[in-house]
């Protein structure tokens, strides 16, 4: 057992909640053993799958998408190198699109983001009429159409 982090020390070297863990134990993203007491014991190699969950979640990976992926590892691995790079490529589609996402966002802390509002002055500028709301619902412009011009 000496080679098993407690919840608490597992929760303190991975910078994760332990209520976290639990649910990530429930959701069978990782798992542990379980003492004589009934206390969860994580073997060291947990941290890496941690990590992969923390790193997947803030490309913008749900849960369950991790969850699928981590399902793709032998036993309860952690994921290697070559895991990794398999995984990234799948995650640059998604970075560029999180960049663009934040970019029309910057870009639309400035300008109108065709919410279709028209409670601002600005917006009878950029969207007279309303015709972004020609587009579909929603904040038109931030999420990627182009504004009409005319």
């Amino acid at each position: 057992m000496a080679d098993l982090l407690t919840i608490g020390e597992t929760a303190r070297r991975s910078g994760v909640a332990a209520s976290a863990l639990r649910y990530y134990e429930q959701l069978g993203l990782i798992a542990s053993e379980r003492a004589g007491s009934g206390h969860r014991r994580f073997a060291r190699p947990v941290l890496r799958r941690i990590a992969f969950i923390v790193y997947a979640q803030h490309v913008g990976l749900t849960l369950e998408e991790i969850g699928v992926e981590l399902g793709k590892l032998a036993g309860n691995q952690a994921p290697t190198r070559r895991d990794w790079s398999r995984l990234s490529k799948q995650w640059s589609v998604r970075i560029d699109e999180r960049i663009a996402e934040l970019e029309r966002l910057k870009i639309g802390l400035t300008e109108c983001i065709g919410c279709g509002c028209l409670s601002l002055d600005r917006c009878r500028l950029a969207n007279p009429g309303d015709r972004a709301a020609a587009g579909g619902p929603g904040p038109r412009y931030w999420i990627g159409d182009a504004p009409a011009r005319g």
